[in-house]
């Protein structure tokens, strides 16, 4: 039997992909549409032959209506993942969960008090490379970690193909860090492996928009090991980077091939060139592993996990670079 999807808004630029893996999996189906610009919504229903509705009530209240895909702007998330909770459908949705942490937990309270199953789409850490690298540090080659820095940037803004709404600090909550950033940031935490405990941001301002289309953050730790995050809309050929520094090694990715390199002080490496390492397959997408949670009656506990700590670290950057100064996580509601 297949899950009836509600489509909750194609304001995402990212909307469109998740329409078509709801069309391409066996067991689900786009079933209808909401959008909080009716135009664009019923546009979108019209070419999905599906019924547009006007009230998300509406939609959400149907009783054939199984499940949503959520991409609608980051500063209705609150209100319209709760609506979805509470209306006991199953929500899948787009990073971040929310712009702050006080609205994560109460999404997260109604998605666990109306038992429907919530998953967060962080792609990269389906990832091969990010398999690999896990599997890597999972084995000590590394030792201690001491740095770890993640880069994604684009063109985007200086290319001009964003969409223009992805320029509005109300919608967004932020500009290059909370679209792009938010991928270094989760990998930086999962690479560094230790609770992250304090956070300082600097954003840049290239092309005059209001949200910020350069963009760095530093993750601060007690051990005394360093995160940075790095992101941009105003970069041409600059390529997805990853580096993991250690007592005993260093781990390196995209500089600039798509290659995963290794050098430890292991006995037997010592003196030699990079050690090219075999990336793993991915792993299955997230938005199949919503539908397993769906059919199984299982729970994405560490995906909700990761997706939360985002928000809590997004909220502690953006703050750091309005305030000029380094936020520690204790003083952000818990």
């Amino acid at each position: 039997m297949s899950i009836r999807i509600g489509k909750i808004s194609f304001w995402h630029v990212h909307a469109w992909d998740y329409t078509k893996q709801a069309q391409e999996h066996d067991d689900t189906v786009i079933a209808a549409v909401w959008d909080e610009n009716p135009e664009r919504g019923k546009k979108a229903a019209d070419s999905l032959n599906v019924p547009f509705f006007d009230s998300l009530d509406d939609m959400l209240a149907q009783e054939d209506i199984d499940a949503v895909i959520v991409d609608a702007p980051t500063n209705v998330h609150r209100d319209v993942l709760v609506a979805a909770a509470t209306a006991g459908k199953h929500i899948f949705t787009e990073k971040v969960i929310a712009p702050t942490l006080k609205e994560v937990n109460e999404i997260i309270t109604e998605v666990n008090n109306n038992g429907v199953k919530f998953t967060v789409s962080l792609p990269r850490l389906n990832d091969g490379y990010t398999l690999s690298i896990q599997d890597i540090l999972s084995q000590g080659l590394l030792g201690d970690i001491t740095y770890v820095r993640v880069r994604l940037s684009h063109n985007g803004t200086t290319a001009n193909w964003l969409p223009e709404h992805f320029y509005n600090l109300e919608q967004c909550g932020g500009g290059a860090l909370i679209d792009l950033g938010c991928h270094p940031m989760y990998l930086t935490k999962l690479f560094l492996g230790q609770e992250v405990t304090g956070v300082s941001a600097n954003f840049g301002y290239v092309t005059g928009k209001e949200v910020e289309d350069n963009a760095v953050a530093t993750l601060f730790t007690d051990s005394g090991a360093i995160g940075v995050v790095e992101a941009g809309f105003v970069n041409s050929h600059s390529p997805f980077t990853i580096e993991v520094h250690g007592t005993e090694g260093t781990l390196l990715y995209g500089t600039p091939e798509e290659k995963l390199l290794l050098k430890t002080n292991k006995a037997e490496d010592k003196g030699n060139a990079w050690t090219e390492k075999a990336i793993h397959d991915k792993r299955e997408s997230a938005f199949h592993q919503w539908v397993n949670h769906i059919q199984q009656d299982t729970v994405a506990a560490e995906n909700v996990q990761t997706a939360v700590e985002l928000t809590r670290l997004m909220e502690a950057a953006n703050l750091s670079a309005k305030e000029g100064r380094v936020i520690r996580l204790a003083e952000l509601n818990s």
